[in-house]
């Protein structure tokens, strides 16, 4: 185990003017949070609609195609495209509890339609689309969690968000708020978890190495609790941490942020994969 120092967290930024009138939000659900974690949408419902925000969940939407997309299959995932542009056709946003599913939309949706008579489609939707904390920090510049949680916690960047979208202080400048909470950081918090979608189903062994350095950054913070913004990677960790009978539990950023922390962490609860 590494013995770096733990970083403490910055501090937040100070409030700006919220918009003027209310938004009409389409939440992106994702299949992740439909599927294996549904708090994790309740919550970032309840989180928009604080934050001032008209919030719709329309009922064609699907997957955003990024499994298609990433095993090279453009045709499948044009397909998914075109349904997601016109599912959420007609509101302000569009805006994803995934960094994953908002990067795929915001930044690979435009190149899926290169030379395309729908690539200004696709381009208007990518423009007003946002991952949850960014788009309560960024567009909505909300400062009003009203939320507690006693204990101590480490946030973990997802690699889409991050790096393709460049979130990191903002699901941070959030969590700052929550009252009770001890924000520290890790020195590889910004290393991949090992998930990678399809590349943990390709190379296994790798995944789990990868995994498990960042289970010993985990560890050194001395966090009881690990939160990020991509389901995905927290039931990868989650998964690796209880083989290895690790103790430190899993969140979605959202579930703390709204305070909605009554169900069991991740890979813990009936219907969670550990």
């Amino acid at each position: 185990m590494s013995s770096h120092p733990v970083r403490p967290i910055l501090p937040p930024m100070p409030p700006a003017a919220p918009p003027a009138r209310p938004l009409t939000v389409g939440l992106f659900v994702t299949c992740l949070v439909d599927l294996m974690r549904p708090v994790v949408g309740f919550a970032a419902v309840k989180l928009l609609e604080a934050a001032g925000c008209r919030v719709v969940v329309p009922e064609a939407q699907t997957c955003c195609g990024q499994p298609a997309y990433n095993s090279g299959d453009a045709t499948d995932a044009r397909a998914i495209a075109l349904r997601v542009i016109d599912a959420f056709a007609g509101v302000d946003y569009v805006v994803a509890p995934s960094g994953s599913c908002a990067a795929m939309i915001r930044v690979h949706y435009p190149k899926l339609f290169e030379d395309d008579p729908l690539a200004a489609a696709a381009e208007e939707l990518a423009a007003r689309t946002y991952e949850l904390t960014s788009f309560l920090s960024d567009v909505m510049k909300w400062t009003g969690i009203n939320a507690e949680y006693a204990g101590r916690a480490t946030y973990q960047d997802g690699c889409a968000g991050l790096r393709e979208l460049m979130i990191r202080d903002q699901p941070r400048k959030l969590l700052a708020l929550v009252r009770g909470l001890e924000l520290v950081e890790g020195i590889d918090a910004e290393n991949c978890c090992g998930f990678g979608g399809l590349f943990s189903l390709k190379f296994p062994d790798i995944s789990a190495r990868i995994a498990d350095a960042k289970t010993d950054d985990i560890g050194v913070t001395g966090a009881d609790l690990v939160l990020g913004g991509d389901l995905g990677c927290l039931l990868h960790l989650a998964g690796r941490m209880g083989r290895l009978k690790n103790p430190v539990a899993c969140r979605h950023v959202a579930e703390v942020l709204a305070g909605m922390t009554a169900d069991a962490p991740i890979g813990e609860g009936t219907g969670d994969a550990k």
